[in-house]
């Protein structure tokens, strides 16, 4: 999967990333994690679900998994390789850290990182806060992963989630 990387050209060109509350991203100053604020214009029971259950998970990711909302469980994303960031895919052990129903849920990804998406209620819809975290600023692998998975996380992944959604039954 190909990822833009909206940080990097912020950076690099001087303009500001687009502000919080718009979708996209929320802060680029910490170089070890990646925010994102999304707004869905879906109640957060439906996003609770896409998020929770194998088959939508996989859907809007792209990686097929085992997940179940249970703190303690481990499962698998399986990930198609990423030749740009020296990853050669495969599965990528994952554990479920925090479970609070429809409003957040935060995962282990591999060994360094957490995942965290916090769900609020917002008119008919739903605000959903990534925050994905433990990036080495000092390790060029882990910089690199950033770059290419904040660039996923700001715009692909965001749209295919919509998509989703737009396409359950509630």
């Amino acid at each position: 999967m190909a990822f833009a990387v909206r940080a990097v050209l912020a950076r690099e060109t001087g303009r500001p990333a687009r502000p919080a509350g718009r979708g996209g991203l929320l802060n680029d100053d910490d170089p070890t994690a990646v925010h994102v604020d999304q707004f869905l214009a879906h109640p957060p029971r439906k996003v609770w679900r896409a998020l929770t259950e194998p088959e939508l998970l996989e859907r809007w990711l792209r990686m097929p998994n085992d997940i179940k909302p249970v703190v303690g469980h481990r499962f698998q994303l399986l990930a198609d390789p990423v030749p740009a960031a020296g990853f050669a895919g495969g599965a990528v052990a994952c554990e479920v850290l925090a479970v609070e129903p429809e409003r957040l849920l935060r995962i282990s990804w591999g060994p360094e990182w957490t995942v965290t998406w916090r769900l609020e209620p917002e008119g008919r819809g739903t605000r959903l806060f990534l925050s994905h975290e433990g990036f080495d600023p000092d390790d060029e692998f882990q910089r690199m992963s950033r770059r290419i998975m904040g660039g996923g996380w700001r715009t692909g992944v965001p749209k295919a989630l919509a998509r989703v959604l737009d396409e359950m039954t509630d």
